[in-house]
C-alpha cells in the first residue's frame, strides 16, 4: 500500500544517505507524510543497523530495530568509492528535493556531497546534516553515539536516585530527538521553498536535541543562582519537583501520583503524619523524601485498583504504571490504533507502530516493510537514468 497522493509530501523524494538512527528516523517521518525515500546503502553489507541487535530476533536476515525505522523504504545499493556510482548518486541528488546525511565530520565532503558543492548545479535542494556534536569545536571528531552523547549533555543527572549515580535513559532518546528536529527543519525549508524559492541548509546534532530536550529544567538552574538539580534519594521521578511527586509501590504494582496538593492527599490517604508539612508549600521540597517515606508506607497497603477508586474520583493525577502488555491490553491503547503489519514481497511480515501523527483524522498507513539492501536498484537506476 502506497502513500496516498493526498499527502502532505506526496511528489517529494527524499535522498536518505544517513545510517543507524538519527537519520533513518527523520526521513520515516517524512515517508510516513508521503514522501518518497530513497536510502543509499552499501553493497552486499548495507546499513549497520541491519545488525544492530536488541535481542537475538532477526526478521529476514536483519534486526527488528532496523525494520521499525526502514519500513516503506525503498534501497538503491551504491559504493560511493566508485566514480560510476558517485556520478548517478550525483544525478539523482538533482533530481530530489531533500538530502540527509550524518556522515562523520569531513567524510562528506570528501565525497564531492556536502552542501556547497550540490547547490551549485541544485539551488532548491533541502538538505540536512546530523552530527553528534555540531560542526566546529573540540568535539567534533568525538563519535556521534546515543549514550556518549547523554553522557555529555548532563541530563543522566536527572534519572534514579541520588545516590544512584549517572542514569542514562533507557532508549535511544539522542538519536529520535535529533531526528525529529532534524524533520523539523526540513519541513519549515520546505515550506520557505515553496514561498521564496531556493533551498537550504538544515543542521542539528544530538547534543542540540538533548540540550533543547532538556529547557525547562536547564532554564531553572541558568535562573535559579546555577545550582546543580538534587534528586530525590526516595523513588524519585524528577529532579527538581517536590513531593508527593513519584512512583509508589502498592500491593499488586505501582502507582504513579503526579503534581498534587499534599493536604488534599492527606484527606485521601488517612495520613496523619503529613500533618506538619500540610500546609507549609516549602517543606515539600525541603523534606521531599521524608515525605514520599511517609506516602510509600501507606500506598504499600492497598492495592492499585483501591487506590484508584479513591484518588480519582477526587481528580488526583495518578496512574498505575504499566509495562508494555497492559498497555497493548488497554482500551485507550487500542483505540489510538498505532500498531501495524508490514510485509515484504519474499513472505517476511511483522508487526511494528504506525505514524503518531494523524491529518484530517486519519493516520497515515503505509503496510511495506523495510526493503533488501539493494531492492530497488534496478527500477531507480532506469528510472532515474535521464
Amino acid at each position: 500500500m502506497p502513500p496516498s497522493p493526498d499527502m502532505p509530501l506526496s511528489g517529494l523524494t527524499v535522498l536518505d544517505m544517513s545510517q543507524f538512527l538519527s537519520g533513518p528516523y527523520c526521513s520515516l517521518r517524512l515517508l510516513d507524510l508521503g514522501a518518497r525515500v530513497i536510502k543509499l546503502e552499501k553493497p552486499e553489507t548495507g546499513d549497520l543497523a541491519r545488525h544492530l541487535y536488541l535481542s537475538d530476533t532477526e526478521m529476514g536476515g536483519d534486526s527488528t530495530i532496523f525494520h521499525a525505522i526502514n519500513r516503506g523504504k525503498e534501497s538503491l545499493a551504491v559504493d560511493l568509492k566508485n566514480s560510476e556510482d558517485r556520478a548517478f548518486v550525483r544525478h539523482l541528488i538533482c533530481q530530489s528535493d531533500v538530502v540527509i546525511q550524518n556522515f562523520r565530520p569531513g567524510v562528506i565532503e570528501r565525497l564531492g556531497f556536502d552542501y556547497e558543492t550540490l547547490k551549485q548545479d541544485h539551488p532548491g535542494l533541502v538538505y540536512c546534516s546530523i552530527s553528534g556534536y555540531g560542526e566546529e569545536g573540540p568535539w567534533v571528531a568525538r563519535p556521534g553515539q546515543d549514550l556518549l552523547a547523554q553522557a555529555r549533555s548532563g541530563l543522566m543527572w536527572l534519572n534514579g536516585d541520588e545516590g544512584h549515580g549517572p542514569v542514562p535513559f533507557g532508549l535511544a532518546v539522542a538519536d529520535m530527538l535529533a531526528g525529529a528536529n532534524a524533520c523539523q527543519g526540513i519541513l519549515a525549508a520546505l515550506v520557505r521553498r515553496g514561498i521564496k524559492g531556493g533551498g537550504m541548509h538544515v543542521q542539528t546534532s544530538l547534543l542540540e536535541g538533548l540540550i533543547d530536550f532538556q529547557f525547562e529544567v536547564m532554564t531553572t538552574y541558568l535562573n535559579d543562582g546555577k545550582r546543580l538539580p538534587k534528586r530525590s534519594e526516595f523513588r524519585s521521578a524528577h529532579a527538581y519537583l517536590s513531593a508527593p511527586y513519584g512512583v509508589y509501590p502498592a500491593t499488586d504494582g505501582f502507582l504513579a501520583i503526579a503534581m498534587t496538593p499534599l493536604g488534599k492527599l492527606q484527606d485521601l490517604l488517612e495520613l496523619p503524619a503529613l500533618t506538619p508539612y500540610r500546609d507549609d508549600p516549602s517543606s515539600w521540597f525541603s523534606a521531599r523524601d521524608d515525605i514520599k517515606r511517609l506516602i510509600a508506607a501507606r500506598i504499600e497497603t492497598k492495592c492499585i485498583a483501591e487506590w484508584l477508586a479513591i484518588l480519582e474520583p477526587a481528580d488526583i493525577w495518578c496512574s498505575k504504571v504499566m509495562d508494555w502488555q497492559e498497555l497493548l491490553d488497554s482500551e485507550g491503547f487500542q483505540v489510538l490504533d498505532l500498531l501495524q503489519d508490514v510485509h515484504r514481497g519474499d513472505e517476511l511480515s511483522l508487526q511494528t507502530t504506525r505514524c503518531p501523527i494523524r491529518l484530517n483524522g486519519i493516520r497515515p498507513g503505509n503496510n511495506l516493510a523495510a526493503p533488501r539492501v539493494g531492492e530497488h536498484s534496478r527500477q531507480i537506476r532506469e528510472e532515474f537514468a535521464q
